[in-house]
């Protein structure tokens, strides 16, 4: 029993290890990448800014301001802290499986393979939904509230700070990507059991009401910008109903614990395997006498 108890100790522990092993590696290319990402933070900074200077158009006079003397300097690094966890998000998905494969069973293997090298995918395809179609026209909608003297006796200007531009441009571009994993969620769920094609379809309409209701929380607040997040997530959750189909009709069977297969007779619907053998000498029975 002591001897037992030592064992699994010993395995949580190497356990334990490997997972700080992984996290470490994860932290510190992450902060390579931060670091590099400093050295063309301009280049960054000109490329998340575009679609705002674009709403403005190429004539407008308008700026991005700081009132804090420290202001751009942080703002800077947190464009390069955000760019360094971005790129790095597929790396961080290896180190996770990498620390969960060798438990699985290789058909546990090839099920969950797709599903890594679906979620980098659809966390760069939301944030570049985010930023070439749903800023742009929340950008329009916003700028149309400025207004000249003639207007409104004063003119109405926008005076954006750069660091609440910045801020709400990489939530967005976060929140979109990891929204875009709802396929990926389900799968997964799918594979442990927790839901069902039924469950899915049966609770759609439940669905419908997250999904708008977390958009009206993640995008800006006009009706536009919410439906164009809200539209995607319906046709993904609609996609996950059918992945979620397509992996219980193509289910393997899951191998006996003992690794040996085993075989029923017809007759009697005894199970025989490799352990079974033959009894020789008479038998009793109709036949034997």
């Amino acid at each position: 029993m002591t001897n037992q108890t030592s064992d699994s100790q010993q395995h949580i522990f190497a356990h334990l290890s490997e997972l700080r092993t992984r996290l470490l590696w994860s932290l510190v290319v992450m902060a390579a990448a931060s670091i590099l990402s400093y050295l063309f933070v301009k280049d960054i900074y000109g490329f998340l800014v575009k679609p705002l200077a674009q709403a403005m158009g190429p004539q407008d006079s308008q700026r991005l301001i700081y009132t804090d003397l420290t202001e751009a300097f942080f703002t800077y690094i947190k464009v390069a802290i955000f760019t360094g966890c971005f790129i790095t998000f597929p790396f961080i998905l290896m180190q996770i499986w990498r620390f969960v494969s060798p438990g699985l069973f290789s058909h546990e293997k090839n099920t969950l393979l797709p599903f890594l090298i679906g979620a980098p995918v659809l966390f760069f395809l939301g944030g570049s939904l985010v930023y070439f179609f749903i800023l742009p026209v929340a950008f329009k909608f916003f700028l149309s509230f400025q207004s000249t003297g003639d207007q409104t006796v004063l003119p109405i200007m926008l005076e954006a700070k750069v660091g609440e531009y910045l801020d709400l441009i990489m939530v967005l571009i976060f929140a979109f990507g990891i929204c875009f994993q709802l396929p990926v969620i389900m799968g997964i769920l799918a594979k442990g059991g927790l839901v069902t094609p039924k469950f899915l379809a049966e609770k759609r309409r439940y669905a419908i009401v997250i999904i708008f209701t977390i958009a009206a929380f993640i995008t800006p607040p006009d009706v536009i910008s919410q439906i164009s997040l809200a539209i995607p997530l319906m046709g993904l959750y609609e996609l996950s109903i059918l992945l979620v189909k397509y992996m219980n009709r193509h289910e393997p069977p899951a191998p006996p614990s003992d690794g040996q297969s085993l075989e029923v007779k017809p007759e009697t619907g005894q199970e025989t395997g490799p352990e079974t053998k033959l009894k020789s000498g008479p038998e009793s029975g109709p036949e034997s006498r």
